[in-house]
C-alpha cells in the first residue's frame, strides 16, 4: 500500500506544500501502511515515573529576583490550530468566550494576551508570543491580534501548521469529497510543531535576539501561563527538555502518561492508544503510574535545533492513527484515517529529559462543554493579571446530556443568564433537556433526571441528589404555568 503514497504526494504538491511537509507525511504514511502490530509500548518494557521535582519545592528554593533573568530569555508558543468542532464551533476555538471579567466577555485568546502583556509590563521583559495556527484558524486569530494592536519586533506572531490529506481507508488514496473539498485535509497533530518551527525559521529568529528557552502549551489550557519560577528551574537543571506533569486522579486514568524506557533509560510519553489490551489495567492504575502529561513543555532552543538538524526537520515520533469519517458530522460519509503525532512524544528523543510536577492550577483545559461549564461557574475568579483562580482546584465531576449540551449553541441556549453555582457541588449530572433560570445552585451529588420533555429550573432553586429541592421546587414546562409536583 505504501506505493499509494505517491497519490498523496502529488495532491500535496498540487496545493503548493513544501517538501518538508511531504516528507513528514510520507513517514507517517509508511509507518501506518507497514504496521505490523508492534507499535505498542508494553508494560514489561517500561518503568513507572514515581519521583519528580515539584513546583512547590522549586518555588521555595529558587532566587525569584534572579528568575527574571531566565524568564527574559524565554519565548512563548501557543498551539492554536483547533476549530473546536467537537463543540460545534466554526471558528478558532481560542475565540470561544470562557467567562466575563469587568462586564466584558473574555475568550481564550483575550486571557492569553492578557497574561503575556501583564508579564511584559510587570517584569519589563520582552516575552515574545507566537501562535501556531492551522489553515483554518489563521485568519480569525490574526484579525483579533490586529484589532487589539498586539505587536512585537522581529519575532513572528504566527507560524502555520502543515496540513495533510485524509486517507480513504478502503483504497489508501487521498479521500475525495467534492461537495466540501476543505474536509479532504486535516492537520498532522500537535507533533507537527517541530517540523513547522524548523521550516519557519522561528528558532533562528529567537536565537538571533538572545532567546534560549521556548515554553509551549495549548491555547485551550487556561492554566498554562508564563512562569518565571519554572523558567529559572529549567535553566538550573541544564536539561534539554522539561515536561510539566500533574498527579493523576480517577478522571485522568485514560490520559497520556510519562514512563521510562528500560532499554534506553529515556523518558517516554505513552498514550492510551499505545497501550496493549493486556496492559490496560496497569496503565490505568494511578497508583502505579501517578503522573500525566499536561502538554506544557519547556525546551532549550539550541538543543531542539540540533535534534531537528539530525533528522532534517522530521522527528521520528510515534504515529497516532485516528479513524473517522471525512465529514466528522456525517457518520455515513467515507471512512478515513488521519495520521498524527503528539508533541510530548519528543521527550523520548532527548537524553537528560526531565519532568516537573505542577499543581492543577497549571492544567485547566477546556475540551468539552462539561469543562466549559466548570470554567464559567463561580468556582473560578479571573484576576486582573488574567489568572484563573480557585480555592483548591479539585473540581466536581460534570456530566451533561450530550444530546442537549454538547453543541456550544445548545449549551448557551440552556444557560441564558449564567451557569449555576458549583460551590457546594461534588458532582453534577444533567439528563434530558433542562433550561436554567438565574441564581440556581447545585450541591452534593446533584442530579436532574430526564423528564422526557423540555423542562425548567426556576430562579434561585437548589438542585441536589434528589433533584430540585423537594420542599420548595416547582415543575415548569415551557409555555405553561408553574405546577406543584
Amino acid at each position: 500500500m505504501s506505493d499509494m503514497f505517491n497519490f498523496s504526494a502529488q495532491k500535496m504538491r498540487t496545493q503548493g506544500m513544501s517538501e518538508t511537509a511531504i516528507s513528514q507525511f510520507e513517514r507517517l504514511y509508511n509507518v501506518w501502511a507497514n504496521d505490523d502490530g508492534t507499535s505498542y509500548i508494553r508494560e514489561e518494557d517500561v518503568e513507572p515515573l514515581t519521583r519528580v521535582s515539584s513546583f512547590r519545592d522549586v518555588y521555595e528554593t529558587i532566587n525569584h529576583d534572579k528568575a527574571i533573568d531566565a524568564f527574559a530569555k524565554t519565548a512563548f508558543l501557543k498551539l492554536n490550530g483547533g476549530l473546536g468542532t467537537s463543540m460545534g464551533l466554526e471558528c478558532a476555538k481560542s475565540l470561544l468566550p470562557v467567562r466575563r471579567h469587568k462586564a466584558r466577555p473574555m475568550r481564550f485568546i483575550d486571557i492569553i494576551l492578557g497574561q503575556v502583556q501583564t508579564a511584559r509590563m510587570r517584569l519589563g521583559i520582552e516575552l515574545p508570543l507566537t501562535f501556531m495556527n492551522s489553515f483554518r484558524t489563521s485568519a480569525d486569530t490574526m484579525q483579533v491580534l490586529q484589532k487589539q494592536h498586539f505587536t512585537q519586533d522581529e519575532i513572528p506572531l504566527e507560524i502555520i501548521q502543515h496540513r495533510e490529506p485524509k486517507i480513504d481507508l478502503a483504497t489508501g488514496k487521498p479521500v475525495e469529497y467534492p461537495s466540501q473539498p476543505d474536509l479532504e485535509w486535516c492537520p498532522p497533530g500537535h507533533g507537527d510543531l517541530f517540523s513547522t518551527v524548523w521550516e519557519s525559521g522561528l528558532l533562528d529568529a529567537l536565537e538571533e535576539r538572545g532567546f534560549e528557552y521556548l515554553f509551549i502549551s495549548n491555547s485551550d489550557n487556561l492554566g498554562a501561563r508564563p512562569s518565571r519560577t519554572l523558567a529559572q528551574h529549567f535553566e538550573n537543571t541544564g536539561a534539554p527538555i522539561m515536561i510539566e506533569v500533574a498527579t493523576r486522579t480517577s478522571a485522568d486514568r485514560k490520559g497520556g502518561h510519562i514512563v521510562r524506557d528500560k532499554a534506553t533509560g529515556r523518558l517516554m510519553l505513552r498514550e492510551m492508544t499505545q497501550v496493549h489490551p493486556d496492559d490496560k489495567a496497569d496503565a490505568m492504575d494511578i497508583a502505579k503510574h501517578p503522573y500525566f502529561n499536561t502538554n506544557n513543555i519547556w525546551v532549550r532552543i539550541d538543543a531542539l535545533k540540533e535534534l531537528l538538524a539530525k533528522y532534517n526537520g522530521v522527528l521520528p515520533l510515534p504515529v497516532i492513527r485516528n479513524k473517522k469519517t471525512v465529514d466528522p458530522t456525517d457518520a455515513s460519509s467515507t471512512p478515513v484515517i488521519q495520521l498524527e503525532t503528539a508533541m510530548g512524544a519528543a521527550v523520548g528523543l532527548f537524553d537528560g529529559a526531565i519532568c516537573v510536577q505542577v499543581d492543577r492550577m497549571r492544567f485547566l483545559p477546556v475540551k468539552t462543554t462539561d469543562d466549559l461549564f466548570i470554567m464559567r461557574s463561580d468556582r473560578f475568579h479571573l484576576t486582573d493579571a488574567y489568572e484563573m483562580e480557585d480555592g483548591n482546584y479539585i473540581f466536581p465531576d460534570v456530566h451533561l446530556d450530550a444530546r442537549y449540551y454538547k453543541n456550544i449553541h445548545d449549551f448557551n441556549e440552556r444557560f441564558p443568564y449564567s451557569v449555576p453555582s458549583l460551590a457546594a457541588a461534588n458532582s453534577v449530572t444533567i439528563e434530558g433537556d433542562w433550561t436554567f433560570g438565574r441564581n440556581v445552585s447545585f450541591y452534593g451529588d446533584a442530579v436532574l433526571h430526564d423528564e422526557n420533555r423540555p423542562s425548567y429550573v426556576p430562579n434561585g432553586e437548589y438542585v441536589g441528589p434528589q433533584g430540585i429541592e423537594p420542599d420548595e421546587w416547582t415543575y415548569q414546562n415551557f409555555g405553561s404555568k408553574d405546577n406543584k409536583k
